[in-house]
């Protein structure tokens, strides 16, 4: 269990065998601290959900590993929709502005959060940003608020943070096993996004049994393939972030 999000405790393996247990006095105390972590975080998301609902304000919590290329496509997507719908973003990091300096410079309001030692973002930070974005009169009716989640394919997907979807970003210069390999995160998400296909001819890379793996986790889930860079299928994820506006 990690000291910020209660996650794994317990379901660790070493060369596929389960290390010997805790004792029971341990395990019942992570436990409880677990459920009352995430039952607090609930709480302030559900807060979060009513306020964003109330504006009718479309929420998206992307997630993804580090270097997936979350920052560079959504930058694409604002550059695309800002004239068309009002935009914001909450920037999730452990340190640094780097990222939130690359958002601004599109001209839409952004609030960084920097999380420490901490491994995501969770309902009461993304709640002050929140209010960081109200005080800059920066959340419109009827438009996107895009939370970028810091990069990270675990904890993330144990926290709600007032998202109506989590969004996952998966770059094809990873592996075509990452759900498998993250299975909670696929699972979470409504969407996939495979990321720099114009890279394709260059790697080793079978598209269609990443999607095949994807969908063996969440048959439900929505894939789209896309170049931030080329621009190839970027207007797929448009006309998904028009539809999902209007559907509220």
């Amino acid at each position: 269990m990690c000291g910020v999000c209660g996650c794994g405790e317990g379901e660790g393996r070493v060369n596929g065998l389960a290390p010997p247990a805790p004792s029971a006095f341990d395990t019942q105390r992570l436990v409880r601290i677990e459920k009352d972590i995430l039952a607090e975080n609930d709480q302030y998301a559900a807060r979060n959900r009513a306020h964003l609902a109330a504006l009718n304000t479309l929420t998206l919590n992307l997630v993804s590993s580090p270097g997936s290329g979350k920052t560079t496509l959504l930058t694409a997507t604002i550059d695309r929709l800002k004239g068309e719908l009002p935009l914001a973003v909450v920037e999730g990091d452990q340190q640094t502005d780097n990222d939130a300096a690359r958002i601004r410079a599109t001209g839409v309001a952004v609030v960084q959060v920097n999380t420490g030692k901490g491994c995501h973002l969770d309902g009461h930070l993304v709640g002050h940003a929140l209010d960081g974005l109200q005080a800059e009169s920066a959340l419109q009716p009827g438009g996107i608020l895009f939370i970028e989640n810091v990069g990270n394919l675990v904890c993330p997907a144990s926290f709600d943070l007032g998202e109506a979807h989590k969004v996952v970003i998966l770059s094809v210069t990873e592996g075509e096993d990452k759900p498998l390999k993250y299975p909670d995160m696929f699972h979470a998400a409504d969407l996939m996004l495979l990321n720099k296909v114009d890279l394709l001819p260059y790697l080793d890379f079978d598209l269609e049994a990443c999607m095949a793996n994807a969908r063996r986790i969440n048959p439900d889930m929505t894939i789209l393939s896309l170049s931030a860079k080329s621009g190839e299928g970027m207007d797929a994820w448009l006309a998904w972030l028009r539809a999902a506006q209007r559907e509220g």
